[in-house]
């Protein structure tokens, strides 16, 4: 047995106090009426049978107190098999964490904003199965596939520049390591989404796009940045630039490899670029996109819920209290007695 609210058993040391209060005051009232009234007439004033109809209306009142309280703990036992029937897709997200995406021509930097984003997504995700994969050089799969999103938040607040291996930012490594992370039995409910600003030092990405295609996984691209160019920041938070034999490096959000590889995959480019309104969110973009992918009926069988059983306790305790208010000693008890 267990109780879905264990601490509203705490309530039960209260229950016998009140019917010990309540006996004191009875006896209380019985003592004062001796000192008043003469032992004569005492048994015309109060019937004989008072005294035994207060106890017995007392117990049927603790009863029905302690009763109720069981039953608002809501009691629990019994397991109850299930089934349940879900319709889910796979994303990997793949978030692009090389230094350009520490310019900040978007508030607060590339970055921190796909992050944002990202957030916002989870939120949209419905039971769908998400993972999370970040990529410099090569990608690393910070999170399997999953419905926890809690962990999915943890892992995505901990993402920086340095949760990936450093050096020339590769598209293509994100994309087979993404791939790698789909079950490829399932391609028909897979997806990637992949957010960068579309530096590719290596030129791998289309033929890893072509590949992806050739599995029937889409990829959805996200390009995010500005396409006049930034400057980069020397380190994150830091307050210099990034230069390079004198000059200022500069990055800029690059349509046409981001556009080439959605196209080449079936997939689709949304370019966040630099906007900020709700209309371009990545939940808006899931919204609209994402979920034309294909869902997987799932059936799972749930073998560890276990059945309610307050009603139990619930029934007996109104009976227990009901009866208690017809044994008073006012109104009813006095109706009851003067149709005699």
């Amino acid at each position: 047995m267990r109780f879905e609210y264990p601490w509203l058993l705490l309530l039960l040391t209260a229950v016998p106090v009140a019917g010990v209060v309540w006996a004191w005051m009875f006896r209380r009232a019985r003592g004062r009426l001796a000192l008043l009234v003469a032992p004569a007439l005492q048994g015309k004033l109060v019937p004989p049978r008072a005294q035994g109809m207060f106890y017995a209306q007392l117990a049927l009142a603790v009863g029905g107190l302690a009763l109720l309280v069981f039953a608002a703990a809501r009691p629990q036992w019994g397991v109850r098999e299930e089934k349940v029937f879900t319709r889910s897709r796979n994303l990997v997200i793949a978030l692009d964490v090389s230094r350009s995406m520490l310019a900040e021509d978007v508030h607060p930097n590339r970055l921190g904003r796909a992050k944002a984003d990202i957030m916002d997504l989870i939120g949209e995700l419905g039971g769908d199965r998400a993972a999370l994969l970040a990529f410099r050089r090569g990608g690393v799969l910070l999170c399997p596939l999953t419905t926890d999103y809690a962990f999915l938040r943890q892992m995505l607040d901990g993402v920086g520049i340095d949760s990936a291996p450093p050096g020339e930012t590769d598209l293509g490594d994100a994309i087979r390591k993404s791939l790698d992370a789909l079950d490829a039995s399932l391609d028909e409910y897979n997806a990637i989404l992949l957010i960068s600003d579309g530096d590719d030092l290596q030129g791998g990405a289309l033929d890893a796009a072509r590949l992806a295609a050739a599995r029937n996984v889409p990829i959805f691209t996200v390009g995010i940045g500005d396409a006049s160019g930034a400057t980069i920041p020397d380190k994150e938070g830091g307050g210099g630039v990034m230069q390079y034999q004198g000059q200022a490096v500069t990055t800029r959000l690059m349509d046409e490899t981001l556009s080439a590889i959605a196209q080449a995959s079936n997939g689709r480019y949304i370019p966040l670029g630099t906007a900020g309104t709700a209309h371009t969110t990545l939940g808006s973009i899931y919204r609209q996109y994402l979920r034309q992918v294909a869902q997987r009926e799932q059936q799972e069988m749930e073998v560890s819920r276990l059945q309610e059983r307050y009603q139990l306790f619930l029934l007996p305790a109104l009976m227990f209290l009901l009866v208690a208010a017809w044994l008073s000693r006012g109104r009813l008890m006095g109706g009851r007695r003067g149709q005699k």
